[in-house]
């Protein structure tokens, strides 16, 4: 499974790029904005400091004006992955734009016959948003579930499933079980899937062992 970060925290990005975990990068409109930075300056800082896919997302909702802006931002950097919300003029964009050879994410997704339309448009990713499903008493996972079974039934399909609206490290495990391509997920929740009190707790003791022999591995 690809691990993405969902941020627009340039900062953050480079801390967590340097670990080697980091496969891509997703922002969005409302993380740009709460960077209060030139919106271009940090997508570009962001598409040199990680080689994988880089999602910005268009702002404009009407076919036209999606393939004028999804141009504009391919040609910041070659691994900008140009995202279009899940709307006929979304998928429209989308099969314009992956014809002339740039990636796209199409978001948005709620429903696995949405999935299955961005799919057909020739979507390189799809993001369905399981964190808001939850929010709203749906299964977010449950969809996850669907739309990877339904891919596989069809070797024609190269969509990637990218989980996104990610809240806790279970929404990753599940994804990682249901086979999943990729997960997006907030750093915050990045550093989660490492803690667990029996790892700090065994730490501890082994340094405190540690240091009761006075010795030093190196001075």
């Amino acid at each position: 499974m690809k691990f993405f970060v969902d941020t627009a925290d340039v900062a953050e990005i480079a801390e967590l790029a340097a670990t080697g975990l980091l496969d891509g990068v997703t922002t969005n409109p409302s993380l740009v904005a709460k960077s209060g930075r030139n919106f271009f300056e940090v997508i570009e800082e962001i598409c040199a400091l990680v080689e994988g896919p880089v999602s910005a997302e268009v702002t404009a909702t009407s076919f036209e004006k999606m393939l004028a802006e999804g141009r504009r931002l391919a040609d910041l950097a070659p691994n900008i992955c140009v995202k279009v919300p899940l709307t006929w003029d979304g998928l429209k964009a989308c099969r314009t734009l992956t014809g002339e050879g740039i990636q796209v994410n199409v978001t948005l997704c709620f429903t696995a016959a949405q999935a299955l339309l961005a799919a057909k448009a020739g979507a390189t990713f799809v993001s369905p948003f399981v964190g808001r499903l939850d929010d709203i008493g749906h299964d977010g996972m449950a969809l996850i579930g669907d739309i990877v079974e339904i891919f596989r039934n069809y070797d024609q399909l190269t969509t990637e499933v990218l989980v996104a609206s990610v809240r806790q490290p279970g929404h990753v495990i599940e994804a990682a079980r249901l086979g999943a391509d990729v997960v997006t997920l907030p750093a915050k929740v990045l550093h989660q899937l490492i803690q667990h009190p029996l790892t700090d707790k065994g730490l501890a003791a082994f340094l405190k062992d540690w240091e009761a022999t006075g010795q030093k591995i190196v001075d």
